[in-house]
């Protein structure tokens, strides 16, 4: 037993224990989901960067959700790449510390744009009169920054909570680290690492309250107008779809977390783990790339050029 944080130096990852048989067919098929999540959240960066006509609150916030798709995702998929052609599993105190924070980051960051976004929709069809004194450059600007900042801030400050843990083992149930793993191997439990993570989700579940909220809003609104029904369809209807993927796969992951079993097959467990990290990275651009007019016109006629 390890009573002292400074003698865990390296963690051990358990996920991959089950996989030898198939693990070059594993490294194929998530490297090939890897480059597709590249491709189609880069394809929605450039063309709402490019595009001019796409600087509008709702485009930015989409373009700061496809950026903060490729960050979380960087924090899983190389490491895990590199474990599928290795015998060993394992990653450094630093490493585990730091892909936890990632990820963590990314998943609140997720929360705050997607609230900004349910935001823009309620202001804009159940607000329009004020849409454009409300939703102003300045004001989008300080949406985002603060949209950044506060998830770094919060996670940062619960990494720290857990890396001044002292630690009685080293092997982590999963393919990647989070904090609440980590936490589970102190040898005696702390307050800070309790509270901390206990206003974290709070906090986030009030983000959840005031998207359903707004949408609860929006439904209602849109009800009364055969033009706010059309508006919702086109603008709305992603979003809703998204936020479904998105809070489906970060409540099984939770589920599997606090409540997951050892009855279960390995590979169920690992589909579930890395859930969150497929699913709404590569599910957000395509839906948003297909459905919003403007975004879908200017991918089209891009390749339409480029062909030409």
């Amino acid at each position: 037993m390890m009573d002292n944080v400074s003698v865990v130096t390296m963690f051990t990852l358990s996920g991959l224990s089950g996989t030898t048989n198939y693990r070059g067919i594993l490294f194929f098929v998530t490297l090939l989901c890897y480059c597709v999540i590249w491709l189609v959240n880069l394809t929605i960066i450039v063309t709402i960067i490019v595009d001019k006509n796409l600087h509008e609150p709702m485009y930015i916030f989409l373009c700061n959700l496809c950026i903060n798709g490729l960050y979380g995702t960087a924090g899983f998929y190389p490491k895990f790449l590199i474990d599928l052609l290795s015998t060993s599993h394992v990653i450094s105190y630093a490493g585990c510390l730091l892909q936890g924070f990632v990820l963590h980051s990314s998943v609140c960051a997720d929360f705050s744009f997607l609230l900004l976004m349910a935001y823009d929709r309620y202001v804009a069809i159940c607000h329009p009169l004020v849409y454009h004194s409300v939703m102003t450059k300045q004001k989008v600007c300080v949406f985002v920054f603060f949209a950044w900042l506060i998830p770094i801030n919060l996670v940062f400050i619960g990494s720290i909570t857990t890396a001044i843990l002292k630690l009685c083992g080293s092997h982590i149930p999963k393919i990647y680290c989070i904090n609440m793993l980590v936490g589970k191997l102190a040898c005696s439990a702390s307050i800070a690492h309790v509270a901390v993570p206990a206003f974290n989700y709070t906090f986030y579940f009030g983000h959840f309250m005031i998207i359903i909220w707004s949408y609860a809003n929006l439904i209602r609104t849109c009800l009364t107008s055969k033009d706010n029904r059309t508006k919702f369809m086109q603008t709305c209807l992603p979003h809703v779809f998204c936020l479904f993927t998105f809070f489906v796969c970060l409540g099984f992951d939770l589920m599997y977390i606090r409540f997951g079993s050892k009855d279960l097959p390995q590979s169920v467990n690992n589909f579930m783990a890395i859930e969150f990290l497929l699913v709404p990275p590569l599910i957000n651009p395509l839906i948003y790339g297909l459905k919003l007019t403007k975004i879908r016109k200017r991918i089209i006629q891009f390749l339409c050029d480029k062909s030409h």
